[in-house]
């Protein structure tokens, strides 16, 4: 992700990331569409090919901003902090996309848009943090100070995301556990609707990768301009 000079337009990489994930979707909408319907919940399972997914691009937008943010505090390399605050920035559009499908999952399943429990509100909390990311990243003025508090909150604000996942197993909660649990391996869903979710899965990430790409790019111009 990292480059050594300034770029006045995205790379091939990026393209090709873009380029992939935009390819795929309308095929991840399809296999959405033709997966089985749940026992209980029938066809408006659907919904989770496009909640999980965006869930997933946040945890793994944040986990990158995490790094790279530990990567400008040791090397205090600018490279490093567009690459977080890119990460961020795509991560926070990817879990608002995550709150608002799940609220319109949790209606007709709770009967609520939202409920105060467990995963939704460390969710939300999880939200928050990276909003104040970006109100701190607006408030400060010096280039180098900002780096550095941004970075701070950019390693801080990720212990919010295992939180967040391992709610459902530490709390009672009205979410349902999760159907691919990364902390036993265990995966409990028909194989057919396992394909849709994990090519879904894929294309997210895709454009997650291209979208990063090109915001990090956008940042470095941006730097660049402050500087002159």
């Amino acid at each position: 992700m990292l480059k050594t000079q300034t770029p006045s337009r995205p790379d091939a990489l990026t393209w090709v990331f873009l380029g992939l994930g935009l390819l795929l979707l309308p095929l991840g909408l399809y296999l959405a569409l033709a997966a089985p319907p749940d026992v209980n919940q029938g066809y408006l399972v659907r919904i989770m090919y496009l909640h999980v997914p965006t869930a997933w691009v946040g945890y793994l937008a944040f986990f990158v901003t995490f790094l790279y943010s530990l990567l400008y505090l040791f090397r205090q390399d600018p490279r490093h902090d567009r690459v977080a605050l890119a990460s961020a920035e795509i991560g926070l559009v990817f879990m608002g996309l995550a709150l608002v499908t799940g609220m319109l999952w949790a209606r007709p399943t709770w009967g609520v848009y939202w409920t105060w429990e467990p995963r939704l509100t460390t969710t939300a909390i999880l939200f928050a943090v990276y909003l104040g990311y970006f109100l701190l990243r607006g408030a400060i003025e010096d280039p180098e100070l900002r780096r550095k508090a941004a970075a701070a909150v950019g390693v801080l604000g990720f212990l919010n995301v295992p939180i967040s996942y391992m709610s459902v197993k530490w709390w009672r909660s009205l979410h349902q556990t999760q159907s691919i649990d990364l902390t036993t391996g265990r995966i409990h869903m028909d194989p057919a609707m396992l394909q849709a979710l994990l090519f879904n899965l894929l294309v997210f990430t895709l454009l997650y990768l291209g979208f990063t790409r090109f915001r990090a790019m956008v940042a470095a111009l941006e730097e660049a301009k402050e500087e002159a």
